[in-house]
């Protein structure tokens, strides 16, 4: 675990104006429910970061995790939850809408002192530091687990170039052995059938990692609640019409999201496939998207190894900050 600190000479709180109206404006953190999608979309649409966590997706689909809680003050968005490291300490998102991030991050100090909490933030973005600087930034800490995966979505449509050989033969395998595959966009109707595959090819091929459990029940609430959540998805089918791969993702300003990705392990080049031919229906699409962010491996080395193989763009880092 690799640890920064950071101790500018200029560090001090910035003020807001009138620190009286601080304290009458409290706060007021209230579960996250799916009733309340509509309003926050709205405003992570501002957000400027790349990284999942500022997506429906990153929030919606990790509520019950890291036990999240939200408030909209003044147009801009303030998440409440439990820091990556250490799942015992309460921690805060980076706050994002209207706010200037240090009149923000004040409201959250007259918070904490309140309730008799340490300021903490968790995940977030290396770009962001510098914001946390100017406020009195003291510690930060590296997520080596929670690192995103960022790659350019046009290598991710055409699997072009030398790099791109294995995964470009693992594709053609599977058109080989399925020519009469298809690839169509995820309905209402294929809901139940794929809450079933995902059960089927969870108990073949369990994953091990540290979240996958929850990914997976997460991955079924989705499925259930789809019509509520603004994801594309799609979904591969074999000549006799079986799925054997879907995904859900999500656009948010010129990135497209991959929440969710699913496979049989057991049909040669599935999963290289269906990540292949969604990209490449994005792009079609939505012409001015320019990323596909492919999230975390959550410390899971098998996904770690998948993700490193598609030789991504940039590792979008993240950040344990104590104020």
């Amino acid at each position: 675990m690799r640890r920064f600190n950071y101790r500018p000479m200029t560090a001090r709180p910035v003020k807001l104006k009138g620190t009286s109206r601080v304290r009458e404006n409290t706060l007021k953190f209230k579960d996250i429910t799916l009733a309340d999608m509509p309003v926050i979309n709205r405003i992570v649409q501002m957000s400027a970061s790349r990284t999942c966590d500022y997506t429906i997706g990153g929030i919606f689909m990790w509520i019950k995790y890291f036990r999240y809680q939200y408030c909209i003050f003044r147009e801009t968005l303030f998440i409440k939850g439990i820091s990556e490291l250490d799942l015992r300490s309460t921690a805060f998102s980076l706050p994002i809408g209207r706010l200037p991030v240090s009149e923000a991050i004040e409201l959250l100090r007259h918070y904490c002192e309140e309730n008799g909490i340490t300021l903490r933030f968790s995940a977030i973005p290396e770009d962001r530091l510098s914001d946390f600087i100017s406020v009195g930034l003291t510690d930060s800490e590296l997520l080596t687990d929670w690192s995103d995966y960022l790659y350019d979505i046009e290598t991710m449509a055409t699997l072009s170039g030398k790099k791109m050989n294995k995964k470009r033969n693992h594709v053609n395998r599977f058109m080989a052995d399925n020519p009469g595959y298809s690839f169509t966009r995820v309905t209402r109707s294929d809901i139940a059938t794929l809450i079933s595959c995902c059960e089927k090819w969870q108990n073949d091929d369990p994953a091990t990692g540290p979240t996958a459990l929850t990914e997976h029940d997460e991955v079924i609430s989705v499925l259930e609640n789809l019509i509520c959540y603004p994801f594309e998805g799609a979904v591969l089918r074999d000549a006799a019409g079986r799925p054997v791969a879907f995904t859900l993702g999500e656009i948010v300003g010129d990135t497209l999201y991959v929440h969710v990705e699913k496979m049989n392990h057991e049909v040669a080049g599935a999963g290289e496939t269906v990540s292949k031919l969604f990209a490449e229906a994005m792009l079609a699409k939505f012409p001015s998207l320019r990323y596909v962010n492919r999230e975390e491996d959550a410390g899971d080395e098998g996904l770690r190894r998948s993700k490193e193989s598609y030789r991504p763009t940039m590792i979008l880092r993240k950040y344990d900050i104590t104020l």
